[in-house]
């Protein structure tokens, strides 16, 4: 019996030492993939740069893992038998186009026409600073802009999200924040980009200041000791992950938000090789 006993907390005692030291491998692959199913990832469409189909396009993103893509606002009348291709393509393959890239265009309600025809949900607005006039004029100029699109905004639930870019205007988080309140919408946010800010500060603050205006990410790397020595321009040129941006303090703060949503790169392009080399590095460093 004595023996028998001492068998049998040999095997209990293995079985707690065999699940102690699995236990911090299990935690640390679960943190590794703690965005899988929660962030969906996307490119920009102007970055598949094979000649081929807007259906083929679409295809090989399928294929190599990404969730959707987000072309720029086409409102031309000769662009929109591209916009159609587009559009059936997606439908064809059950592969969204989840926005649609507007830039400074003042015109927020045909792009926002535009997205709803794919079945898209934002449309992406850059707020630009205009030096020929004063700060507080443009402050209110283009505040105004993005109020005269809210209604239809509203109507066709179709969010205007406000991008940071190099524009030297609302470049740190309070103003961004204080901007998107004051326009009194749920449906305009913030599309922020993680790049981007690392010209002046951090994106985990940015999130930490934002928190759930927060509706989508451009997603880019920055070096800045490249930009120091090589040009500003340079510092966009690293891989995602080998750059500046501490990318577990910014899953960190997406955590704390619960950030659920699409995540677009807006790096250099190329072909089937380089794409899939993009989809891998998003998802080592979103943890997907």
């Amino acid at each position: 019996m004595l023996r028998h006993h001492n068998r049998r907390t040999f095997l209990k005692t293995s079985s707690a030492l065999t699940a102690a030291c699995l236990q911090p491998a299990i935690g640390a692959h679960l943190r590794g993939e703690e965005f899988r199913g929660r962030i969906k990832k996307a490119v920009k469409y102007h970055m598949v740069t094979e000649r081929v189909s807007p259906e083929d396009k679409l295809k090989m993103l399928q294929d190599l893992g990404f969730d959707g893509v987000e072309p720029r606002a086409m409102l031309k009348a000769d662009q929109a038998s591209e916009v159609k291709a587009i559009q059936a393509a997606s439908e064809k393959l059950a592969f969204p186009v989840h926005g649609v890239v507007n830039s400074s265009n003042p015109d927020i309600v045909s792009a926002i026409d535009q997205a709803k025809a794919y079945g898209a949900n934002s449309v992406l607005h850059v707020v630009r600073y205009n030096r020929k006039i004063g700060y507080r004029q443009n402050y209110a100029e283009t505040q105004a802009i993005i109020r005269r699109a809210v209604d239809h905004a509203e109507r066709n639930e179709v969010y205007i999200l406000i991008e940071n870019v190099w524009a030297s205007y609302l470049i740190e988080p309070m103003s961004m924040a204080r901007f998107v309140d004051e326009i009194g919408s749920p449906y305009v946010q913030v599309y922020f980009d993680v790049g981007n800010v690392v010209r002046w500060g951090w994106p985990q603050h940015w999130l930490e200041v934002l928190g759930k205006r927060t509706k989508k990410l451009d997603i880019k790397e920055y070096d800045l000791n490249v930009a120091m020595n090589e040009g500003m321009r340079k510092g966009f040129d690293k891989p995602l992950g080998e750059g500046s941006v501490d990318w577990a303090k910014v899953r960190a703060e997406l955590q704390k938000i619960d950030y659920r949503g699409w995540a677009t790169a807006e790096v250099r392009g190329g072909d089937r090789q380089r794409l899939q080399e993009i989809a891998k590095q998003m998802d080592t460093v979103l943890g997907l």
